[in-house]
């Protein structure tokens, strides 16, 4: 969830030709067949005996620790290390690289074997790119400062005479566009800590982000930060993140294989327990 404010038509562009790129209904991204289909030696990596994992720089709290991906801290870098050995690689075999949020999903040939970037699951993005199933199921919030215009609103329609942002290409800026109505037009961002300090210098009135985050920067970015709340769901299926792929991947269906058995078994659960705290934060009317 970052880029830079004079780039970001370009980069709705990009995003915008995925959506143009031919779907691709190729069995890549189904169910492995076979005892060892997914055993290490079999997996088409980018480096053999590596898996080739990319994400954006710098790497937030609570989904990664210290700005170090490979520390194996925060919940994302915790789940793909999980996923990794599920796959057979330790966590030394795990190679990071950094990749431009709105670059991970753009048509075109990757570098990486998967990315985990907090990057929704969308039908426009599953034309350029595949997805893993969802790893996290994700709420949009509204977070502001303590004493501004919005700081106690209850419910959406409060919301629609402020000034809101979010950062260029997420789903957070489509929920403001769609979901809040602003009679604004919305303040864009390359990335949520420019955003983070518009809300200081009160050049805007709040900032849409997913809920983690939106813990993060309120408890940890803002002196005096505050939840307004959680969007309401914007239709009957939650907003996923998912791991991205290249379109047509021969690793998919191994990476969402491991992905459901973490699911299944508890994993993922226990690491949002430790890692990803959602109390405090009302739902809007």
């Amino acid at each position: 969830m970052r880029t830079r404010a004079v780039v970001g038509l370009a980069v709705l562009a990009v995003v915008g030709l995925g959506a143009c790129a031919p779907e691709d209904d190729s069995s890549a991204s189904s169910t492995p067949s076979g005892a060892d289909a997914c055993g290490k030696d079999k997996l088409a990596v980018t480096t053999a005996g590596k898996l080739t994992v990319g994400t954006d720089k710098p790497a937030y709290e609570p989904w990664f620790s210290d700005n170090d991906p490979s520390n194996g801290k925060g919940y994302e870098s915790a789940v793909t290390y999980a996923v990794a050995k599920k796959l057979g690689f330790e966590q030394a075999d795990v190679k990071w690289q950094t990749v431009q949020f709105n670059t991970a999903f753009a048509p075109g040939p990757k570098a990486f074997d998967l990315d985990v970037n907090q990057v929704s699951i969308s039908e426009d993005r599953r034309k350029a790119v595949d997805f893993s199933s969802g790893y996290y199921d994700v709420r949009q919030t509204v977070i502001t400062t303590a004493g501004s215009k919005i700081a106690n609103a209850k419910s959406v329609a409060e919301l629609a005479g402020a000034k809101l942002g979010a950062q260029v290409g997420t789903t957070s800026y489509t929920a403001l566009r769609d979901q809040v109505k602003p009679q604004q037009t919305p303040a864009v961002f390359d990335t949520n800590d420019l955003a983070v300090q518009a809300l200081k210098n009160k050049q805007i009135d709040g900032i849409v982000v997913d809920l983690p985050t939106a813990f993060y920067m309120t408890g940890a970015q803002l002196d005096d930060g505050k939840i307004v709340g959680q969007l309401p769901s914007s239709s009957g299926q939650a907003e996923q993140f998912g791991f991205v792929l290249a379109k047509g991947s021969k690793l998919t269906g191994c990476v969402t294989q491991a992905v459901d058995a973490l699911k299944a078994d508890g994993t993922l659960a226990n690491l949002q327990k430790q890692y990803l705290t959602e109390s405090g934060a009302p739902e809007l009317s």
